[in-house]
């Protein structure tokens, strides 16, 4: 009899691979630059391990965030775990260090090609879900991804709603 250690693990063998996707795809970027109407839709978890953004953006989003590259992004890298780039937000240039285990959805609207992504197995140990320490009495990290939701479509231009790219 096979017990879970003994069973291949086809669901983290996709998830790898469909990040793998990810990772290619922005490397083209570094590389050639972002072709015709490409842009990406970016979708992570703020509070999984080793993120790193600014602290007003951590208050503000502090469940998931979304970034777009398109126009005005600079100094992107990407390797194995993780990327990096340079958004401008309130006409301040900040950056943003994401592994891409931290990647919930990756989408690439201009050819109607998306990618949504489950922490799975091994990868959910990298998610811390425990709140920050500014968190107030009695709030959890589900009323802050509510209050989240409330300030998607906020006038910055670089955090936009994704629903539409959700399943439902």
């Amino acid at each position: 009899m096979m017990t879970d250690d003994e069973t291949l693990r086809y669901d983290k063998m996709v998830e790898n691979a469909l990040r793998g996707v990810v990772r290619d795809a922005v490397q083209e970027v570094v590389d050639n630059g972002l072709p015709g109407d490409h842009h990406f839709y970016i979708t992570f978890l703020t509070e999984h391990k080793g993120v790193k953004i600014p602290d007003y953006l951590h208050e503000r989003y502090p469940g998931e965030m979304t970034i777009v590259l398109q126009y005005q992004f600079s100094d992107l890298y990407v390797d194995d775990e993780i990327f990096e780039v340079t958004l401008s937000f309130n006409n301040k240039p900040e950056k943003l260090v994401i592994p891409l285990n931290a990647i919930s959805i990756f989408a690439d609207p201009s050819v109607n090609f998306a990618l949504q992504f489950q922490p799975l197995g091994d990868m959910e140990d990298d998610f811390d879900p425990t709140p920050p320490e500014d968190g107030g009495p009695g709030e959890d990290s589900s009323s802050k991804k509510k209050k989240d939701k409330k300030g998607e479509g906020d006038s910055t231009g670089e955090v936009v709603s994704l629903d539409k790219f959700r399943k439902k």
